[in-house]
This record gives structure tokens, sequence and C-alpha cells, in this order.
């Protein structure tokens, strides 16, 4: 069994911090007070009455 290069261990941490900054980014990105409003809406959106959306053919 020959030993692993060690250049590997350097190729794998540079990914780590690749994804760990992408997962960051995408962090500061969603927490941004621009997407606020958004999300609030969302948030509400699974308990609006069917009756407001206007989709009343879609009930039993």
């Amino acid at each position: 069994m020959t030993p692993m290069n060690p250049a590997w261990g350097h190729v794998a941490g540079a990914i780590i911090l690749l994804m760990m900054f992408t997962f960051i980014g995408i962090w500061f990105w969603a927490w941004r007070r621009y997407h606020k409003p958004t999300f609030n809406r969302m948030a509400r959106l699974p308990m609006e009455d069917e009756a407001e959306t206007g989709t009343e053919e879609n009930r039993p």
C-alpha cells in the first residue's frame, strides 16, 4: 500500500474552505433586511384562507 500524496490534504482543505465560505455567503444573503418582507409574506402563506386566494374550485 502506497502512502497518500500530501497534496490531497491541501485539495481537501481548499474544498472545505470553499464550501464553508459558500455556506456563510448564503447565510448572509438570506438574513439581509431586503429579504425580510418576502420571507414574512411566505411565512403567512400556509395560514391564508382559500377563499381569499380565489381557489374555491379545489375544495373537496
